[in-house]
């Protein structure tokens, strides 16, 4: 029996709008994940076409109470007062049976109050390269809303040129992003302040409910699973793009992929977003930038955090400070297992040394990871890899003699578990999205899909999704999904 635990929707209506999704003319589902709907225990049809008029909105799961959250955010660093969800409904909060709760949203499913003259809806290759890019993520171990399934819609979506339209339906844990305690704190609305933060401790923190201050402890809470976010992101070579704080979810998931991408060539500099004229969001500025949320969401807790303004301000920065180095923490664990060696300053400074061969090499970030895990049993990929056998030769004595000093007598099957062999390669997904959009053909996107599912495996028949981009294949920009 599904059930629906609708915590949020029973906040004051000063938290969203209740509305249902806009209607669809000829709804057709394009994929469900059984998978995921079998571990949310949903009670679904087997008929797709019913399935479709689920996954667009047209027909509503009992219990759910759709509604469009209200929040605000810094955007480029300039704060908006109000953002909220201009074209996604929240259906509700889903709780297995071992009593796991997730939140099931629809993306694309038409006009809310805070559409902002938007029409609501969403093309058929935003919502592909965000399935793609989440279901991704997921598989490789990072924390992440995730993809249930995808519907197109019928209808025509105009933007530039006119597209097929498509609803993505999402999961979280919370849907809460920074920006949602931004709405209430810029209104100076203590008390719907401290619901909202009740709530998050309810929903996502229950063991902070005992501390001396809950509120403190819950900032704390929040910047420890950022920093350890931050870490995987920076150790997979993702980029998200658009860090704002409204794009930044307080459960420590990775939400909204609009201008992602993974790095191909190792690049700390690099920069997809097509509106990121400045390197705000670059990929070595990512951790950084995550700080800089944080401290927004430090300012927006300051009537909770103490007794006193002063007091209160002094708390919440002793908590920020502590961010750099818990990142650095994790991020330095992280980088050892995937050059195969214990955490360890030396080792770190050993793994940094790695990262500096491939970017003057400009070599591909991930396949020269994944070469290094076979390297002690045959160097010559690596050696090809970073093309300048010289260079290498001190980094890998160095790198053989701290596994001897650390008795490490076969890293490869450890390494491998660390460094994928398949990411989701933007021009993949370009290719997958033309494909879909331009000859209504979802071959591409569904052979992406299944081989992203297992990435540290190597599977010959995905060989071609691990090659880097050619030239004329290189995708230098990507765009937000709106």
């Amino acid at each position: 029996m599904m059930r629906f635990l609708n915590t949020y929707a029973r906040l004051p209506e000063t938290f969203f709008q209740r509305i249902d999704p806009d209607p669809v003319s000829t709804p057709s589902l394009i994929r469900l994940n059984r998978a995921l709907a079998h571990r949310l225990d949903l009670d679904l049809p087997d008929d797709a076409a019913q399935l479709a008029e689920i996954f667009t909105g047209n027909r509503l799961l009992n219990g759910s109470e759709p509604i469009a959250q209200a929040y605000a955010g810094h955007q480029f660093g300039h704060f908006v007062p109000q953002l909220g969800d201009g074209r996604a409904h929240l259906l509700g909060e889903v709780v297995n049976n071992a009593g796991e709760r997730f939140e099931i949203q629809l993306k694309g499913s038409g006009r809310t109050r805070f559409s902002r003259g938007g029409d609501g809806r969403s093309p058929l290759g935003p919502v592909l390269r965000e399935y793609i890019v989440s279901e991704a993520m997921h598989a490789l171990g990072i924390p992440t809303t995730r993809g249930l399934a995808m519907a197109a819609t019928g209808e025509t979506v105009h933007r530039e040129t006119p597209l097929p339209g498509a609803v993505m339906t999402r999961v979280a844990s919370s849907f809460v992003r920074v920006g949602t305690f931004e709405y209430f704190a810029s209104r100076r609305m203590e008390n719907e302040l401290r619901l909202l933060a009740d709530h998050v401790i309810d929903r996502l923190y229950p063991d902070v409910r005992g501390a001396a201050n809950p509120y403190l402890a819950l900032f704390q809470a929040v910047c420890e699973r950022q920093a350890r976010l931050m870490a995987k992101w920076m150790c997979v070579g993702f980029v998200h793009g658009v860090m704002n704080t409204d794009n930044t979810a307080v459960s420590g998931e990775t939400i909204d992929y609009g201008p992602c991408a993974f790095i191909d060539e190792y690049d700390p500099g690099a920069v997809f977003s097509s509106i990121d004229h400045t390197g705000r969001y670059a990929f070595n500025q990512q951790p950084t930038i995550a700080a800089w949320n944080l401290a927004c969401l430090g300012g927006c807790l300051i009537p909770l955090l103490g007794p006193d303004e002063n007091t209160a301000h002094e708390a919440g920065e002793a908590v920020l400070e502590g961010f750099i180095p818990a990142f650095t923490r994790h991020y330095r664990e992280q980088l050892c297992r995937k050059i195969g060696l214990p955490d360890s300053d030396t080792n770190f400074t050993l793994a940094r040394g790695f990262l500096d061969l491939l970017r003057r090499a400009r070599a591909d970030f991930t396949n020269t990871f994944r070469a290094l895990s076979r390297a002690t049993e045959d160097p010559e990929p690596l050696r090809a890899a970073l093309n300048d056998p010289e260079a290498l030769a001190p980094w890998f004595a160095d790198w053989n003699g701290a596994l001897r000093d650390a008795g490490v007598a076969d890293p490869g099957p450890a390494m491998r578990a660390a460094n994928p062999a398949l990411i989701p390669r933007t021009h993949r997904i370009e290719q997958a999205i033309r494909a879909a959009v331009e000859d209504n053909d979802s071959t591409p996107a569904d052979r992406l899909i299944d081989a992203l599912a297992n990435p540290y495996e190597d599977r010959t028949e995905y060989a071609d999704l691990a090659a880097p981009p050619q030239p004329h294949e290189r995708v230098h920009q990507t765009f937000c999904g709106t």
